[in-house]
Order: C-alpha cells, then structure tokens, then sequence
C-alpha cells in the first residue's frame, strides 16, 4: 500500500500531526473520533507505519497493519517529530489516563494539561475499544525506564515509580508421597543386608511375602552353599532349591553328609549340573550319588580348585582320568577311603594338574609302586601328603624323597638332590615304615612343620632323633603308639631347634616314657600347649613342672584363658594330689600380684569440754588391701584324666575360666578334704570308725551350699606339697 503514493505527496515528519481533537482544557475528550475517509484514512495508516519501526513485533499484529479485525484504526501516541520513539505504558484497560511516563510532550502542538496528580508535560495515550463505553484490553507494554534500550539511546532522568498489581497463581495441592523404605531401597542394599543372615535365618523369611520370597531366593546370596551346620535338618526339597536358584553365583558347594539328596542326584543331576557351572570347591564327603551324576558335574566344572571325594564308593580310576583332563586348576584333592581308586589313577592327576599342593589319599592301594613316587618326586609341588594306612615301603619312600639313582656326596655320604616342599607328612599307621626308610627325610625337609608317624611300630630312636634334629620348623610331632622309644627322643627333642616352635606333642601309649624326658620338654618348650600323655610313666612332678611353666606365662585383668591341654589317662604314677596341684595352680595368684587400695579411715573424737574434732588416716597402697582389685592368669591348664575325677576338674575348670577364683579355691580345698576322708576310710585298723567318721562329714561339706561365704578368699590355696597356707592379715589402723 505504501509504494502506491509518491513521495512528493507525503508531508515531512515535522508538518504531520496527529488530528485529534481536544476540550478547552486541552485534555482528550472520551469519546470516540469520527472515522476518517478516503485519503485522511490512506495517510493515517502510513503515519502509523512510519512512526512505530522500534515496536515491539508481536507476529502479525494490529499495530502494524494499521487495522484491526473489525475495520477500525488504532491511534498512535508516538510523534513523528521525537528524535527516538519511546514507547508508552499501558496497563490494558481503554479509556484511561497516565501520567509522568515521559516529561516531553508528545508533539508541539498538544500539551496535555496538569490534571489533579499528572505532571505538566503528561503524556496520554487512548486505548482501541471494541465499541463505546466497553473497554477491551489490547496490550501492556513495559515502561519506557525498565525496557532495555540500544546502546546510545538516552534513557528518561526522572525515576518513575509504577505500582503493578500482580496475582500469585498457587500451584495446585498434590497428595503427600508414601515413602515405602524397603521397596524404595536398591537391590544392592538389600542384598547386602540379607548376606549379614545365616542360611536358616534367610529360610526362614521366605514366607513372609513374595518379594522377601524371591529375595530370599536370589542367586547373590548362594554363592557360598555350606550345609556343615544344618545337613541333617534341612528337607531335600529345600536344598535342591538353594542351589538350583544360586545356579551360575554357586562357588563353594559343600554338601558333606546330605544323603538326603540321593534321589535328587538321580533325577535332577542333570538339572543341577547344567546350572552350576562355576563351583571352585566341590566337598561331596559321605554322600549317596551315582556315578554318572558326579562325572557329568565335574566335566562340567573345569573351574574346580578343591575337590572332596572322601568316602564316595562310586568313584573309581575313570574320575580320577575326567578330573585329570577336565579341571587343570585343581589344587586339592581327597579321595581318602574310596576303595575303588588307587595310585594308577591318582598318577594321572599328578602329571596333568601342575598346581597340586594337598593330596589326601589315605587307605589307597599302591603306594608300593615306585612310578607313582617317583612322579611325586619329579613334581615337587605337594605341601600336604596323607599316605596313612597304605602300603607304603622303605624304598618307595626313599624315591619320593631321593628320587631315582641320585648323585651322592662324597664327604657327608647323602644324596645330592633338591630339598622337598613338604609341610605335613602323615605316615601314620604305615606299618612297612622302618628306620632304613624313614631316615630319609632326614636334611630333606627343612620346611616341615608336621610329622604323624604314630603306629609305625618299627622306628627306633635312632631314625627318629635324626629327623628331629634337622626340621627346625617342626611345630606338631605325633609319636604315638612306638614301643621302642625311650627318654633319649624326648631329651633330644627338648635340645633340639624346633624345641621354641613345639606346639603339640603326643607320646600316648609309649610305654617307656616317663618324666626323665617329658620334664625336659615342659622346661625347654615355652610355646607348648597341647600334650597327650596316656599309658605313659609320667607322674606328679610332670604336672607341677607343666603348672610352674604356665603360671610364668603372667597374670592381667582380663580373664583366663586355656593355655594347656594335658590328657594323663590311664597314667598309673599320676594320683589325686597331682591332679589337686593343678587345679591349686589354675585359681592362685602371687601376692606381687594383687593390687592393693589405699583405705582412708575417719576417727571422731567427742568430750565435753571442746567441740568434736575429726582425725583422717590412710593405709599406705603397699600395705594389703582387705577387697584386692581382681586379676587373673593370663593363661589356665585344661585336665583331662580319671573319670572319677573328671566332674570336678571341669567344674573347677568353668570357674576359673569365668573368673570365680574364690569359689574355685573352696572345690578345690573341699574336694581334697573328701579324697583324704575317703582314704582314710577304705583303710582298716583300730580307727576305721574315726575315718568313716570323718569320711561322712567331708561328704556334707562337700555337698554344702557352694555360695556360703568363705572367709580364706583367693589366695589361701594349698601350697606345693599339700601343706597348708598360713592366713596373713592384712594392715590395720589402731588409733588410741
């Protein structure tokens, strides 16, 4: 529209102005303007379009085109002679006044008036209406101060101050969230929780709801299955599916004794085997299975590091060659008491498992065969080997010690061979061992730590000192049932490097022991704390010098501990009072020992002629207290010996260990005084009555009330000897 006109019939910026008519007080009248025509009409829409380049573009709006829906123009309040246009405020309301917006006039020719608030030079702008007397709002603008000009425009100097009613919308009101804690809570958390559980505890919270259901159920929490604790309560059913949902996580399966689970093996072997594919340790230890079960498991297993076949009937050569070929791991293996195996098959496994440390094959044929040693020899990777109850011989045990043809040393006359890394040999109940064999171990095993050479009823001391003497690190040393040994191992033991590391030794039914050796042992052994001693000639003195030995070992606050198992069956020198001294020794403490308390004792003194006056003593801390502060031995001595005598050694013996020294001290002074009475009863002579006498009231003493109070207190025990403790008073404040 606006390229149809020429420019010469366009006024200049400066000689056009708005034609709107005015009152005599020169403010705009409310009415309406009559509606232009023709060309009035054509250059007021031009003027519209070249007064208003900086509006604010709303799309395609009404102020642009200069004309609305319903054929009506709009007026505008910018002039045409302002160097910049500064857009004008409206609140949206038609037919209202503003004023102070801008302090110019608008135009030259038009001033609008002061009004009753407006300041000289107000500036009023009339909104559009749809129709008189009903007001439409069209825009609101923002105010010229608070709109962000260009930069260089000028800005107005006066503050303006705007009042803006504005309605604050409240978002609408939400119901509060339920905040359930556990269905909230990850799956990791969970899990974690339930590992804190015992296997019975996570049964038994499966019903509580289904989740707990299939929590209880997850595989994460099976990864280890160990029915050591509750293999003979749990139902078949119940185990089947404890390992079948841990499926893939299941490493450790021990399922030793579960014979419950023999018919499951043979209708969900299968099942179990496809699922389980990642079991480490496998103990099938006494339980009833067939044998294509456990070859289908394990060639399905070749993670397998620890297997226990102990006891498996059905286990035969044919396992021995599938372990072979399919678990190149394996690490440890018992296939003790399986009467179908024997070393043809276990020689498979040690030339095809290169990380065999512990072989248990105890009661196993054909350890007389020299190719199956040897190839133990050439390995040298066992730390364990059981050969118990075998048919072991002198030269099969020298070719796994010294293998096959070795070089000899010309000086010392052994042979020159790689020391072996054995730390526990169990050669018990071999009964082909004899000296010539066993001294081969002699300078081979520096790092052997356990021996079991019991029932080898052919060794002597001489084997036997020799082997001693060169494993320093010698710690367990069973020598039991060798009715040729004399006290001449036991001294050499005592003198020998391994005396500081003994820690358990069994010399049971070794007749010719007595306490010429085993004295010897208890004095040079400090770290001693596990001796069996039955059938053997021991006496008393043994038991003092075992109860000296532990008392040395200190005393503290905390509460005993056993420091000392001593088993004395069937010893004939060993009587009651040895038995009694032990006891004495477990409840006594040293005087140097007791802590003693200062007492602080108040005197009043009253007379007539002064006012009461107060005199303060204390006993010195060195002196006695009458109440000691408790301390114990740090470490006790556990008996086991006569039947008749056991009752109240273990009653003696829970007392002590729960403090109670006092009343430990009284069974023990009691149960002497009943010994002594009973003896003297089954005498006879002129004073049989006087000893049933006595007899009858060490019986009713000794079945006394045990909380009577005892005035002797702890330490008041017998002496060394059976002589009685003279009572010592303790310090005492006389004042005159």
């Amino acid at each position: 529209m606006a390229s149809q006109v020429s420019d010469g019939a366009l006024p200049s910026p400066g000689s056009i102005s708005p034609n709107i008519p005015t009152n005599s007080t020169g403010q705009i009248p409310l009415e309406q303007p009559p509606k232009l025509k023709g060309r009035r009409k054509l250059l007021q829409s031009l003027q519209r379009m070249s007064s208003s380049p900086t509006l604010t573009r709303r799309g395609r709006s009404s102020s642009t085109t200069g004309y609305h829906r319903d054929n009506k123009a709009s007026l505008s309040c910018v002039s045409l002679s302002s160097t910049s246009y500064s857009p004008c405020l409206g609140n949206g309301s038609s037919s209202q006044l503003y004023g102070g917006l801008n302090p110019r006039s608008a135009t030259p020719g038009c001033s609008g008036s002061p009004g009753e608030s407006q300041g000289a030079n107000a500036r009023i702008r009339l909104m559009e209406t749809d129709g008189p007397g009903f007001p439409v709002p069209r825009t609101v603008p923002m105010p010229s101060d608070m709109r962000p000009a260009s930069r260089g425009s000028p800005r107005s100097a006066t503050p303006v101050d705007v009042k803006v009613e504005t309605e604050v919308i409240l978002p609408e009101s939400q119901p509060a969230r339920s905040f359930d804690f556990w269905g909230d809570m990850p799956q990791e958390l969970k899990v974690k929780i339930f590992q804190y559980l015992t296997p019975q505890e996570i049964v038994c919270c499966a019903p509580v709801s289904k989740a707990w259901n299939e929590m209880c159920y997850n595989g994460q929490l099976w990864s280890k299955v160990d029915t050591t604790e509750y293999y003979s309560k749990i139902p078949g059913d119940v185990l089947l599916k404890l390992i079948t949902c841990g499926g893939p996580f299941v490493r450790d399966l021990n399922l030793r004794g579960c014979v419950q689970m023999r018919e499951k093996w043979s209708s969900d072997g299968d099942r179990i085997s496809d699922l389980c594919r990642n079991v480490v340790n496998l103990s099938l230890e006494g339980c009833r299975i067939e044998k294509e079960s456990i070859y289908t498991f394990l060639l399905r297993n070749p993670r397998l590091e620890y297997i226990n076949l102990s006891g498996l009937s059905n286990v035969t050569n044919s396992a021995m060659k599938l372990i072979a070929r399919s678990c190149p791991q394996l690490a440890t293996l018992n296939v003790s008491w399986c009467r179908n195996i024997d070393t043809s098959g276990l020689i498979r496994i040690v030339q095809s498992c290169w990380r065999l440390r512990d072989l248990r094959a105890s009661e196993i044929r054909g350890f007389k065969d020299e190719k199956f040693t040897l190839a133990l020899f050439e390995r040298n990777t066992l730390d364990r080997l059981i050969m118990s109850r075998t048919d072991l011989t002198d030269q099969s045990l020298k070719m796994l010690i010294h293998g096959e043809n070795p070089e000899m040393d010309i000086l010392t006359d052994r042979p020159i061979v790689p020391p072996r890394k054995l730390r526990h040999l169990d050669l018990h109940n071999c009964p082909e061992v004899t000296d010539d064999g066993f001294k081969s171990l002699a300078h081979n095993v520096p790092d052997l730590e356990g021996l079991q050479v019991s029932q080898c009823s052919e060794l002597t001391d001489e084997s036997v000192i020799d082997v001693i003497r060169t494993t320093p690190k010698l710690s367990h040393l069973e020598l039991s049932d060798l009715e040729n040994l004399t006290n001449a191992t036991l001294v050499q033991l005592a003198e020998s490097p391994c005396a500081q590391e003994l820690e358990h030794l069994n010399i049971s039914y070794c007749e010719s022991l007595s306490d010429t050796g085993m004295l010897r042992v208890m004095k040079n052994c400090p770290r001693l704390r596990s001796v069996e001693m039955d059938n053997t000639r021991v006496s008393d003195l043994t038991l003092m010098e075992a109860s000296f030995r532990v008392r040395r070992r200190g005393y503290s606050d905390d509460l005993p501990q056993i420091g000392m198992r001593l088993m004395i069956f069937d010893c004939a020198n060993v009587t009651w009072a040895g038995v009694r001294e032990v006891l004495s020794s477990n409840a006594y403490i040293p005087r140097a020992s007791r802590k003693a308390v200062a007492t602080v004792v108040t005197v009043t003194q009253t007379s007539d002629a002064s006012s009461p006056s107060t005199s303060t003593f204390v006993t010195p801390a060195s002196s006695p207290s009458p109440s000691p502060a408790p301390t114990y031995p740090n470490e006790i001595i556990q008996l086991k010996c006569f039947y008749g005598w056991q009752m109240t050694v273990d009653e003696h013996t829970k007392r002590v260990l729960r403090g109670d020294l006092t009343a430990a001290s009284r069974l023990d002074r009691k149960w002497a005084e009943y010994m002594v009475a009973t003896e003297e009863a089954g005498a006879t002579g002129a004073g049989a009555r006087r000893r049933r006498r006595r007899a009858r009231e060490a019986e009713r003493l000794y079945n006394e009330d045990e909380d009577e109070n005892d005035a002797s207190g702890v330490g008041s025990v017998s002496a060394p000897g059976g002589r009685r403790r003279r009572a010592q008073s303790g310090g005492s404040c006389i004042v005159m």
